[in-house]
C-alpha cells in the first residue's frame, strides 16, 4: 500500500503515514490528521487516539435555550398542538457555547427549532462565542448556508431542504456541496421506525420521507457530507433509554463520522452506545444533563469524553528498525473524511486485492524511515 506523508520531525527522513479504507467502499480513501511533537522520546509504544466523543448541543426555540420532546414540535400555525418542554434555561446560547469552548468540546451543534429572528440571533451569538467549534442547523438552505459559515459555524446541518416532499433532492444536495463544500456539510438523518425500518423524517420530525436508513443510503450520502447527525426520534427527549438497534446500524454501515442523539439517561447509556456502535458512533446528550435540568452530571460526561481519547495502539515496528536521529511522538490523530488541504492530496485507492474482504474498516499505520526503508513517493 502507498501511504501519504502527513507530517515529519526535524529530520526529513522520518515521516508518519496513515491510510484508512472501508471494505464497503474501496473507492474512497479516507485520511487522518496527525499532530506530531518533536524532541520527545519515541520509546513508548502507545499513542493517543480520539475515539468515541461527546458532542454537546444547544437547542434554541424562540431565542431561548430549551430541551423539547422533538416529536411534539409543530409548525407555529398548527392550532391545538401541545409543545412538551423538558427545560428552559435562563442562560443564553452564547453562554453554553463558552462553556463548551472552555471544556475543549468540539463538533457540537446549535439547532434552531424555528426560523424566527430571535432564534437566528441567538444561534449567531453562539457561533461568535465559539468560532469553528459549533455546527449549526435549522432552516439551512442554499441561500443562507454560506452566511452561517461566515458567522463562525464549522459546518451547516441540513435535513428538510435535501429531503424535499418525501424524496431525496439530489440537485439541492449537490448545490449545497458546491456552495459550502462537502467538508462543511452535515446531513441530519434523524429517523423514526416505520414498518420495521428507519425512515428519515423531516419538517421538525413530523413528516416521513420515502428514504430509509440502510447500508446503501449511508454509503451514497457519505460522498456528499462530512458527517451525519442522527436523532432517534422515537426516544429523543423522553429519557427512556437509547435506540440501540439504530446505534448498531450506524456503527456498522456509516463510512463517515456519525453522531447519535436520543434517550441517553445514564452514564451506562454512553457505554452502550460505545459498544453497540463499535466505537464508531459519537453521542449527544441533552435533557438528561444537569445543565439542562436533568440528573446526569455534565462534568462526569466531560470526564468520560476525555477518557475515550486515550487507547492503546496496536504494536508498532520495533524502535531499532527506525534509523533517525530525531524523535517524535504522535500526540493525537483524529480519523476524518475532511479533504486534506494543500499541499497534501488523497492518494489513489489501492487495488481491492490488497484488502481483506472480511474487514469492515481497517486502519493501517506505522512509522518508517525513508532513509533505511527506501520508501519512494
Amino acid at each position: 500500500m502507498k501511504f501519504q506523508s502527513l507530517c515529519s520531525t526535524r529530520s526529513s527522513s522520518l515521516c508518519a503515514f496513515l491510510g484508512v479504507s472501508s471494505s464497503s467502499n474501496y473507492g474512497a480513501m479516507k485520511l487522518g490528521i496527525i499532530r506530531a511533537t518533536t524532541s520527545l522520546s519515541f520509546r513508548s509504544s502507545r499513542m493517543t487516539v480520539c475515539a468515541v466523543s461527546f458532542r454537546p448541543c444547544i437547542d434554541i426555540h424562540k431565542g431561548k435555550v430549551k430541551q423539547i420532546v422533538g416529536s411534539t414540535l409543530r409548525d407555529s400555525e398548527q392550532e391545538g398542538s401541545t409543545l412538551l418542554t423538558n427545560f428552559e434555561s435562563d442562560k443564553s446560547a452564547a453562554e453554553y457555547a463558552n462553556l463548551y469552548k472552555q471544556d475543549g468540546l468540539t463538533g457540537g451543534h446549535a439547532i434552531m427549532l424555528g426560523a424566527d429572528p430571535l432564534s437566528i440571533a441567538a444561534a449567531i451569538e453562539a457561533l461568535h462565542a465559539y468560532p469553528g467549534g459549533l455546527q449549526v442547523g435549522g432552516g439551512i438552505n442554499s441561500e443562507n448556508a454560506s452566511r452561517y459559515i461566515e458567522e463562525g459555524a464549522s459546518h451547516v446541518i441540513v435535513t428538510s431542504y435535501v429531503f424535499n416532499n418525501g424524496q431525496m433532492d439530489l440537485t439541492r444536495l449537490k448545490d449545497l456541496v458546491r456552495i459550502v463544500g462537502k467538508q462543511r456539510l452535515v446531513l441530519d438523518l434523524s429517523c423514526r421506525k416505520k414498518e420495521g425500518k428507519y425512515a428519515i423524517v423531516t419538517d421538525r420530525w413530523q413528516k416521513f420521507s420515502d428514504v430509509f436508513l440502510d447500508e446503501e443510503v449511508l454509503a451514497f450520502l457519505a460522498d456528499y457530507a462530512d458527517e451525519f447527525l442522527v436523532h432517534g426520534v422515537d426516544v429523543e427527549g423522553k429519557k427512556l433509554g437509547i435506540d440501540e438497534e439504530l446505534v448498531t446500524l450506524l456503527g456498522k454501515y456509516s463510512l463517515i463520522p456519525v453522531t447519535y442523539a436520543g434517550g441517553v439517561t445514564t452514564m451506562a447509556d454512553l457505554e452502550r452506545i460505545k459498544d453497540a456502535g463499535k466505537g464508531r458512533v459519537d453521542v449527544t446528550v441533552g435533557s438528561a444533563l444537569d445543565i439542562f435540568g436533568g440528573n446526569m452530571a455534565y462534568k462526569d460526561v466531560v470526564a468520560w469524553h476525555a477518557k475515550q481519547k486515550i487507547i492503546s495502539s496496536p504494536e508498532i515496528p520495533p524502535l531499532s528498525t527506525i534509523s533517525c536521529s530525531s524523535f517524535f511522538v504522535i500526540t493525537n490523530f483524529i480519523l476524518t473524511t475532511r479533504p486534506v488541504p494543500p499541499p497534501f492530496s488523497p492518494p489513489p485507492s489501492p487495488p481491492l486485492s490488497s484488502f481483506s474482504e472480511s474487514a469492515n474498516r481497517t486502519v493501517f499505520f506505522g512509522f518508517f524511515s525513508a532513509a533505511s526503508a527506501g520508501i519512494r513517493k
